[in-house]
Formats: structure tokens, C-alpha cells, sequence
């Protein structure tokens, strides 16, 4: 990826990463990207890198603008290793002894990556650097989603880096956002729902905090992803809406199956769901990855689990989807079990607990059939799957 001037004098030199599938256990079909980018000003400076393998083409899109070592000033609004990665490269070219910015857990925590005695310059939220016409001011965003996250702004151009904040796992030909059209939005909120969900209080009176100062944002430059330059405000709303945790009038059928039993059940609960006249999905664990399926029950009031019972525990699937699930920490949701069993049949109270766990109620005792289910014991789960759309109708938040 060639350098890109989104700004005069500011310039993206990040990096795209089109072949990536997996970031740590989220799937990335369509690669991402690792932004970094250039100020020139009187004073230069080149707001975070990127991840390790990539610290040569970043050195190569900062040359195609200026030699490396005119840099005066580089900043770290991440440690984690897809951003700071090649920090170390970086700071050899550019210069061992240049100030590098970074918050104060930043001043902890990089030295724990990094053996070298870089000239750490740690700020708190409200501090500048002036570069010249132009004006960095920094704001801590810790647990955004790390402890040593911050935002950078350039207030003359009105201009968010947002680290980690309003990004997206995204890779194409295009920077910004109305390049893609309202396409990337589906890309925002499964970036919202597998990697910040848990930080939700935090992002919430972040947001706030961010208003109270009355920024002029006119542009947020996240470290994934597009950038959002025509409607900025449009993902900061969104942000506030998803931070409410507010379910739409749906379910999501989640389950895997061995002989087909669970699955036939499965259609079955879906299909009395649908009967009550609400929005259901049945998502099998085989053709949906487990970050896709947590993008449905993001917004989803009911979450339905089901499970053969395999060695008198859950199917490999499922307890790795509820592990993943519990430590996002969905609100506002209920919650049922099903599943069907050959001889012993413990997967449906594996499922309740793994969800009373996480707080997510049950809106009904679990449903467990042994063998195959047969008419009648189908027509009983269409009557598990109407009771479940009843109680999305009638349980849903004010």
C-alpha cells in the first residue's frame, strides 16, 4: 500500500495485510490493515507503526515523503504488537535517541516488549506538542482496549488517531469511508462486538468525555480499517448506540450436531420462533465462525444453545463459543438450552450453567431429547422455540 495524503501534510503509511484469517480468535476474511501515519510540519512526527513483518514497507512509504531521520518525534498510542511491532526498527532508522510518546501505562509497558533505553516521553490526557502551525493533544483511553491506549488529536485539522477505537477488520483498495459506502459498517460493528464489547462502560464515558470537550472532529484515522472522513460522526453514534447494549426483536439458534438430532432440533426451535413473528437465525457451528456468530448475538435479546452430549460434556464447538461468549460479557439477554444425547445426556445443564455464569437468565428449563427426535418430539421443540419468541416480545428492555 502506497502512502496516501488524507490531509495537507498528513499523510496515512500504513500497511495492508491481505492474506491475515485469524486475529487471535477473530476471523479476518478480508485481511486488515495497520494504519500509521505522517505529520510534516516544522516539526515531523509519525504516529505509531506496525506489526513486526511489516516494519520494512512502513519505512519505505515514510521514505517515498521524507528520509526517516528527519523525524523529530514518534508516538505510541498502543503497545500491543500489531501497532508497536516494529517500533524497534523504526527507532533505529528514525533515531535512538528521538522521543517516543506514549501515555503513562504506555512508559510501563513498552520497556516489557523492548530491551532498548528509547527517550521515553510519557503524557497524560490534556498535554500537547506543538509541531509547529499544528497541535497534538493527547487523551488517555485506557482499557480502549489496553491500559496504555490513548487518542491523539491534531487539532488544527480536526483530526482523531483513535488507536484501537473505530476500527474495523478491513482490507481493499479503498481509505475512506465513502469509498466503501455504508457497506463498512457491518465490518465496524463486528470489530465493536468481538474486541470492545467488554469495555463497554469505559467506551461509554469516553465517548462523553470526548464531547465534553467539544473537539472539532472532523476526521478519525483508526489504526484498522477505513478512514472516516465524510461522516465521522455517523461511527461515533453508532459506538454510543452499541455501548447501550439495546436488543433488536430476534434469537440466534446456536448449535453443532453429531447425527443430525441437535440440528433437526435446532430447525425445529427456530422455526415456533419464527412462528411468534420473530426475527431468528439457527447458526451451526460448523459453517459459522464463532466471531460471526458473536456479531448476531451482539444485538439479538435471545440466545439459544444447543449441544449433542459427548464423553457426559458439551461438544468441543460449543464449550469453545461459550468460553469465548462469557468473556465478552453480553447484557440484556435471556437465554435457553437444548440438545439431544444417547445415554447420559449432561450437555443441556452444561449449558444453562455456562449461561447463568454469564448472567443471561433462562427463559425456560432446557429441552433434551434422547436419540432421534421424532414428529412428536419435534412439535415439542417448536413449542420450546414459540415460548422463546414470546418471552423476546414481552422481556424486551423499556
Amino acid at each position: 500500500m502506497a502512502p496516501v495524503q488524507i490531509a495537507p501534510g498528513v499523510y496515512d503509511v500504513g500497511v495492508t495485510d491481505w492474506n491475515i484469517r485469524d486475529f487471535h480468535g477473530y476471523s479476518t476474511d478480508l485481511g486488515t490493515t495497520y494504519n500509521a501515519f505522517l505529520v510534516v510540519d516544522e516539526k515531523i512526527a509519525l504516529i505509531d507503526s506496525v506489526k513486526k513483518e511489516f516494519g520494512d514497507q512502513l519505512l519505505d512509504n515514510i521514505s517515498q515523503i521524507v528520509d526517516p531521520r528527519k523525524i523529530d518525534f514518534v508516538v505510541s498510542n498502543h503497545t500491543e504488537p500489531d501497532h508497536a511491532g516494529s517500533l524497534a526498527r523504526v527507532m533505529h532508522r528514525v533515531g535512538e535517541e528521538k522521543p517516543l510518546i506514549c501515555s503513562k501505562m504506555g512508559h510501563k509497558n513498552l520497556p516489557r516488549h523492548f530491551s532498548q533505553k528509547w527517550n521515553y516521553r510519557p503524557v497524560g490526557s490534556g498535554e500537547e506538542l506543538k509541531l509547529g502551525k499544528r497541535t497534538l493533544v493527547f487523551l488517555e483511553t485506557r482499557m480502549v482496549h489496553w491500559p496504555d491506549s490513548m487518542f491523539s488529536f491534531l487539532k488544527e485539522e480536526g483530526i482523531l488517531f483513535s488507536s484501537d477505537g473505530f476500527g474495523q477488520h478491513y482490507a481493499g483498495p479503498e481509505k475512506f469511508d465513502d469509498e466503501v459506502g455504508g457497506g463498512i459498517m457491518v465490518h465496524a460493528k463486528k470489530y465493536f462486538a468481538n474486541i470492545l464489547l467488554l469495555y463497554t462502560p469505559l467506551i461509554d464515558k469516553l465517548i462523553q468525555q470526548v464531547m465534553d470537550l467539544k473537539l472539532d472532529i472532523r476526521m478519525i484515522c483508526p489504526d484498522h480499517g477505513v478512514i472516516w472522513r465524510k461522516e465521522p460522526k455517523k461511527i461515533i453514534t453508532a459506538y454510543q448506540h452499541w455501548c447501550r447494549q439495546e436488543p433488536e426483536k430476534k434469537a440466534v439458534v446456536i448449535y453443532d450436531t453429531m447425527w443430525k438430532s441437535t440440528q433437526k432440533m435446532a430447525e425445529a426451535i427456530h422455526s415456533g420462533i419464527l412462528g411468534e413473528g420473530v426475527a431468528s437465525k439457527p447458526l451451526s457451528l460448523r459453517g459459522w465462525h464463532r466471531s460471526e456468530v458473536m456479531t448476531e448475538v451482539f444485538d439479538a435479546r435471545a440466545v439459544v444453545v444447543g449441544s449433542p452430549t459427548l464423553n457426559n460434556g458439551l461438544y468441543p464447538s460449543l464449550a469453545d463459543f461459550l468460553c469465548y461468549m462469557k468473556g465478552l460479557k453480553p447484557k440484556n439477554k435471556i437465554g435457553a438450552a437444548f440438545g439431544s444425547y444417547g445415554w447420559s445426556g449432561e450437555a443441556v445443564k452444561l449449558i444453562e450453567a455456562e449461561l447463568t455464569q454469564m448472567g443471561i437468565p433462562l427463559a425456560q428449563p432446557g429441552l433434551k431429547i434422547q436419540f432421534v427426535p421424532e414428529k412428536p418430539q419435534l412439535e415439542a421443540c417448536r413449542e420450546f422455540g414459540r415460548q422463546i419468541g414470546r418471552a423476546v416480545k414481552t422481556e424486551l428492555p423499556a
